[in-house]
């Protein structure tokens, strides 16, 4: 036989062992659905790579050569590698366990996430869950991550991006902040409390400065970037902060002030790569999360 049975084609085993099986082109081209021509030029394909004739034409069909009994139960162990490997991917693409992690921003990991993953654990145990608190989008594209929940629509046109609401936010301070240095009544009395601003991110100010209440850096005394300290800093009486709803629902004692203040709510947006199609697993977690997420938001879409 000639040298390059290394290059063996599975296709060309394929059609080996189904006219081998038949017994002739017609039959084989029958029993697999493909066409006769097909059949006959993987043969030829194959009789050139081993540098022997396979099989002999009769009126009737074709009879095996001796190259062809040889090479016959190498192919039949091919054969049932390749429907083991089928059969394999197939259970892969239709199995309802794994691992499937989630991407959210701190925030939103902290407070927002833990009672939803709780549930979806208690409906699917065999489900594993991996929680990724970070700011980035790109961790998807990466495939760091399988679904990720963001305050900002993806633009990549390689993710699937669902909006499931907005974030209502609003004011808030604990009792003992208010018991201390009043509650204000209107958001011109603002100017001479306590607020928690960022340290670097101007978002407060020119969202103040949209509603007609501009406030200077300087109105925020004390600052920080990092949200899940910013909203620590509220639970903790430090002065009037500005946060999601469902944050301030876990702080005991915190109260919201200035309800009639118009703060702009955030979209929220549910990411997934579009190869979502080929896990069921990841699939059942992305739909479970569409529907529940949107209640605990906070605001009306």
């Amino acid at each position: 036989m000639a040298q390059g049975i290394e290059r063996f084609d599975w296709a060309l085993v394929k059609s080996f062992l189904a006219v081998l099986d038949a017994g002739s082109l017609t039959g084989a081209a029958r029993r697999t659905g493909s066409q006769q021509p097909t059949l006959s030029r993987h043969i030829t394909e194959l009789e050139a790579q081993l540098g022997a004739p396979l099989f002999e034409r009769t009126g009737r069909g074709v009879s095996p050569l001796p190259a062809a009994l040889a090479i016959a139960d190498a192919a039949r162990q091919m054969q049932l590698g390749a429907e083991t490997l089928a059969r394999t991917l197939a259970g892969q693409r239709d199995q309802t366990t794994g691992t499937v992690r989630i991407s959210a921003s701190m925030v939103a990991a902290t407070y927002l996430l833990p009672p939803v993953l709780a549930e979806l654990h208690q409906q699917e145990p065999g489900i594993q869950l991996e929680l990724v608190a970070s700011n980035q989008i790109t961790n998807l594209l990466r495939r760091e991550a399988d679904i990720a929940v963001r305050m900002l629509r993806p633009e990549q046109s390689s993710l699937v991006a669902r909006k499931l609401g907005s974030v209502g936010i609003g004011a808030y301070a604990h009792e003992r902040y208010l018991e201390r240095a009043g509650t204000p009544r209107e958001p011109s009395e603002l100017a001479r409390h306590t607020l928690i601003g960022y340290a670097t991110d101007d978002l407060i100010e020119r969202g103040f400065a949209a509603l007609g209440l501009p406030l200077k850096r300087e109105a925020f005394a004390i600052r920080t970037d990092d949200q899940v300290a910013y909203g620590m800093l509220v639970a903790q009486g430090a002065g009037i902060g500005f946060v999601a709803h469902y944050n301030a629902a876990y702080w005991p004692g915190v109260r919201r002030v200035l309800p009639q203040l118009a703060i702009p709510p955030l979209p929220c947006w549910l990411a997934v790569h579009r190869e979502i199609r080929s896990s069921k697993v990841v699939r059942k977690v992305y739909d479970f999360l569409a529907q529940a997420l949107p209640p605990r938001l906070g605001a009306a879409d």
